[in-house]
């Protein structure tokens, strides 16, 4: 029930914080030598501009042609990796031990349970892979040396980070579902002893025991 619970907690966690990963515009940012005062950020829909007054401005990406290959393709997979949160919730929570649903029913529940636990391992992957490959195509460009030193360079932003967090609370909830899920189908409980009366050895005994009461009324011989 503990790694249930533990792994339910985090494989929601990660959800959550990636579909944050996905729509914040801070996968990249931009600090401008000439003017200190704005910095750019990027994200896989918008451009943003945050001035020291506290005005930030947002402009969506012009086309999804246009985008690099990376930011195309994290889209996708973020969008994907979403969904198969989403799918995940829906198919673990039937599968846990203190869900009423199915409860007669607990080889149902422990394939709800892997397939759940399947679904937020494969979300965890889909999330991990697109902000690995943005934030390593961010390092070659910081020490690309073709690239003048005048020229700034982008850096991680914020949603990087915490896309390497989400995509590590669902791989790691995902799998502690899938072995307590593992865990139930293999134990087996224990069969209950089964209690018979012991009978009774003096009223067993029948006419061939040997051994008869004396009648009541039977006369004394001296």
């Amino acid at each position: 029930a503990k790694a249930q619970a533990g792994g339910m907690l985090l494989a929601l966690l990660g959800w959550v914080s990636s579909c944050v990963t996905t729509f914040v515009p801070l996968w990249k940012s931009l600090n401008l030598d000439l003017n200190e005062l704005e910095v750019w950020t990027m994200g896989l829909w918008q451009v943003c501009i945050a001035r020291e007054e506290g005005a930030v401005e947002c402009q969506a990406h012009g086309s999804f042609l246009a985008l690099p290959p990376e930011l195309r393709v994290s889209r996708l997979l973020m969008c994907l990796s979403n969904g198969l949160g989403l799918l995940g919730c829906g198919l673990a929570t039937p599968g846990l031990r203190g869900w009423r649903a199915c409860g007669d029913r607990p080889g149902l529940k422990q394939r709800f349970l892997l397939a759940g636990g399947a679904a937020f391992g494969a979300a965890g992957m889909t999330t991990l892979a697109p902000v690995s490959w943005v934030a390593y195509n961010t390092v070659l460009d910081f020490w690309d040396n073709t690239v003048p030193d005048i020229v700034p360079r982008w850096e991680f932003g914020e949603a990087t980070f915490l896309g390497w967090f989400a995509g590590a609370f669902l791989a790691v909830g995902g799998l502690l579902l899938a072995c307590s899920a593992c865990d139930t189908g293999t134990a087996t409980p224990a069969a209950p002893a089964c209690h018979q009366p012991v009978p009774d050895t003096a009223t067993a005994r029948g006419p061939a025991g040997g051994h008869q009461p004396p009648p009541k009324n039977a006369d004394l011989v001296i």
